[in-house]
């Protein structure tokens, strides 16, 4: 908003969020437009009428089911919002000649070893093919994790110290890239100027945080000693958990921009008739009610060839 849009379009599924955002936002920045839209970007047919009401500039897709052990258990739902949610984005975007389109990446879909990775890694790669055949400018930023934001681990850290502990995590080693919410934003807006078409930006995210240092110094700073005031308790890796996350596939060399913080990650040889040939085994796959685990599993590996199907590693 500091940048003086001429009118901002918020677009989300949730309406306790959304109404949240709106009023804080309307109370800031009273002489500006800003319209809530409640949509699901499943639906193809209410996004096209979004998109022919506002004709979007710029279009920001940051909609995704990313809580990865939820995403475990319910691993078709990530592929209906977060692959189909993000094709029907972009084909929306093309249809109605936006400008450019962001899509919020992650690290996890860095050879993923989760299904919520891997469907952010097919996100990747749709962007990458569209952009050959459109003139919408498309492209992705990827980074970490957000300090702060919905399911980051600092408000539940927060929340367990305010209860007496103990303090959760799920392994002693557990390392995470963190950035704040502000940091986060300023940079994939910065990404955005450079962007000119089928770029993935990757964020600078520093150097990787341990989490249970993290809680040793939530704890700290709440006036409190670990393990003796609040017990730190270690509960074992969840389902798709990785001990180290990694910011760039083992094959993609990083070039430089201008910004210290913002590479780019090379590019991937797909094209858009690949993407429907990965889209159509997904279709087939949800039509699939009661498909067992290592099924899936394999197609999202057939689809995604960095997907990597691993054991829970030991605590």
């Amino acid at each position: 908003m500091s940048y003086y849009p001429k009118k901002l379009v918020i677009v989300d599924i949730y309406e306790n969020n959304l109404y949240d955002i709106e009023l804080e936002l309307k109370d800031k920045y009273p002489n500006s437009q800003i319209d809530a839209v409640i949509a699901s970007v499943r639906d193809e047919k209410r996004l096209k009428e979004i998109f022919e009401m506002y004709h979007p500039y710029l279009v920001f897709h940051a909609a995704a089911h990313k809580h990865v052990p939820l995403m475990e258990n319910s691993p078709l739902e990530a592929i209906k919002n977060n692959v189909f949610g993000t094709y029907n984005v972009v084909n929306a975007c093309d249809e109605f000649n936006v400008k450019k389109f962001i899509l919020i990446s992650t690290d996890k879909a860095v050879n993923p070893t989760n299904i919520m990775g891997a469907t952010k890694r097919m996100c990747e790669m749709i962007v990458q093919a569209k952009n050959k055949v459109s003139n919408t400018e498309y492209a992705a930023v990827r980074f970490g994790n957000v300090l702060g934001s919905n399911g980051s681990v600092v408000p539940l850290f927060k929340k367990q110290i305010a209860e007496g502990g103990p303090v959760t995590v799920t392994h002693k080693e557990i390392t995470r890239f963190f950035m704040t919410i502000p940091e986060a934003a300023e940079l994939v807006l910065q990404a955005m100027t450079y962007a000119k078409g089928g770029e993935i930006f990757v964020l600078d995210m520093g150097e990787p945080v341990k989490i249970y240092d993290l809680a040793e110094s939530l704890i700290r700073l709440s006036g409190l000693v670990p393990n003796k005031d609040i017990q730190i308790e270690i509960t074992g890796l969840r389902p798709g958990e990785k001990l180290y996350e990694e910011i760039l596939m083992n094959e993609e060399g990083l070039e430089k921009t201008s910004h210290d913080k913002i590479f780019v990650a090379e590019p991937m040889e797909i094209t858009m008739e690949d993407i429907e040939q990965k889209l159509g085994k997904f279709e087939e796959l949800l039509k699939m009610e009661d498909a067992e685990r290592s099924v899936i599993e394999g197609i999202v590996k057939e689809v995604v060839p960095t997907f990597k199907i691993t054991e829970k590693e030991k605590k």
